[in-house]
């Protein structure tokens, strides 16, 4: 029985229709004969106990410079959507954190994906500590004492914001680099919460693997390489794709979240690891599935869509 989705993301003309997965989820939608929608998190409102937003039904297209079509804004009630897919990118401020606070009040009659309170609850830097055994050494403050005693112990450090997306804001300090304590400052001027600080591991100069997991089982990967000089292998600052298989450890890190993911309600997840180490888990709104398939890998965007019409039923 087709659907009616909404995709709560930011504007479509925005996106990069290689790379961009929530387009990637509207044009596999579309070819299963679902109603397509959109509106941008600035139009989702609450009031007398209903949720609504001004959305414009869309239609996809695979063509660069294209790729869209948006029909006349509707104020609508969301608890009449079947489905909606929370796909706007971090930053994860409050603005973010509110969109959970409202999307929770239809969920789970109108199916919210990724679940919004769980997505609130879970902040991909921090919700990765649960598994410390998987993950190199971290350390999250603001005391700048703290951080160099870390770095001390453990030589190079990446510095990064504890809430940041997309690559910005990653530093790597040497064990004798003197920058430490102004970066520190200039964090502290930015922001306003602690941030993090990881050892470095040398083994991001073979990539960084992304993991895609759909309903906790992993359903394919890339290899993310950074440039020649930087330390951050993320494709919006300039890392290159490829094509990759899992390894035992991979599979062995994806077993032993997998039943975490599956019980907090995460259909889409993307996670990070580099080397034997797993560095985020990515619940907002994970990318990566185009590249998988270009690479002749699963057709993500169809299996997520299995598991969401199964969910429906």
């Amino acid at each position: 029985m087709p659907l009616d989705i909404a995709l709560q993301m930011d504007h479509i003309s925005t996106v990069s229709i290689a790379g961009d997965t929530s387009f990637a989820l509207a044009l596999e939608a579309q070819r299963r004969g679902h109603r397509v929608f959109h509106y941008t998190p600035d139009r989702l409102s609450m009031a007398g106990g209903r949720v609504f937003a001004r959305i414009e039904e869309l239609q996809v297209r695979d063509e660069k410079g294209n790729h869209f079509t948006l029909g006349e804004p509707v104020r609508t009630d969301l608890s009449e959507m079947d489905v909606i897919l929370l796909r706007q990118d971090p930053p994860f401020d409050m603005n973010y954190i509110t969109t959970t606070h409202i999307l929770e009040r239809i969920h789970p009659k109108t199916l919210v994906v990724n679940d919004p309170a769980w997505v609130r609850n879970s902040p991909e830097k921090i919700f990765v500590t649960e598994f410390p055994d998987l993950m190199p050494e971290t350390l999250i403050t603001k005391d700048v004492r703290e951080v160099d005693a870390f770095r001390k112990e453990h030589g190079d450090i990446i510095v990064k914001p504890l809430y940041g997306n997309g690559g910005a804001g990653i530093f790597h300090l040497h064990e004798a680099d003197r920058n430490l304590a102004s970066l520190l400052e200039m964090f502290a001027q930015m922001f306003r919460e602690p941030f993090i600080v990881q050892r470095y591991l040398k083994e991001v100069r073979a990539g960084d693997k992304r993991i895609i997991l759909i309903d906790g089982e992993p359903v394919g990967a890339i290899n993310r390489v950074p440039a020649e000089h930087d330390s951050r292998s993320n494709m919006h600052v300039g890392g290159r794709a490829e094509k990759t298989a899992l390894t035992e450890r991979e599979r062995e890190i994806c077993a032993r979240i997998g039943p975490s993911l599956k019980e907090r309600g995460f259909i889409l997840v993307g996670i990070d690891v580099i080397g034997d180490y797993m560095t985020e888990i990515n619940v907002t709104s994970p990318t990566g599935i185009r590249e998988v398939k270009r690479f002749g890998g699963a057709d993500i965007a169809a299996l997520f869509w299995d598991a969401v019409e199964d969910k429906r039923r």
